[in-house]
């Protein structure tokens, strides 16, 4: 974990550099030390069907959430969100910059005894080493 599940309305579909942002955001969250790198996952879900505020077509958004897995202090997730939310938010200001668009960010921990994964990934980057 994280699993990074990015929203987004279809008519930024154009101005977004979707692999870049991910690329740059799995850098940010490994670069935090607090998450495994075999449990990174980050993918996007354009939106098709969307209305925001008053219904002006031009209007945009993209919403990121993360899920990450319960235990860590509150201090360590606060200042991890902190280091995405700004390479969220750098990564995406040009188009910021020239649209109308909101940008919204949330970090979820998942319940201890509700939340199941099954994850060899792990094994394969320890025998890289």
């Amino acid at each position: 974990m994280p699993h990074f599940i990015m929203e987004y309305s279809a008519n930024l579909e154009d101005d977004l550099d979707i692999p870049g942002l991910f690329e740059k955001l799995n850098e940010t969250a490994i670069g935090t030390g607090v998450f495994p790198i075999g449990g990174i996952r980050t993918r996007a879900v354009r939106c098709d069907h969307f209305r925001i505020g008053e219904g002006d077509p031009d209007n945009t958004f993209v919403h990121l959430t993360a899920k990450v897995g319960s235990g860590r202090e509150p201090e360590v997730l606060k200042a991890a969100c902190d280091k995405i939310f700004e390479t969220f938010t750098q990564c995406l200001q040009p188009t910021f910059d020239k649209r109308w668009m909101s940008i919204g960010f949330e970090m979820i921990e998942l319940h201890p005894e509700r939340n199941y994964r099954m994850n060899n990934i792990h094994k394969k980057l320890a025998e890289k080493k």
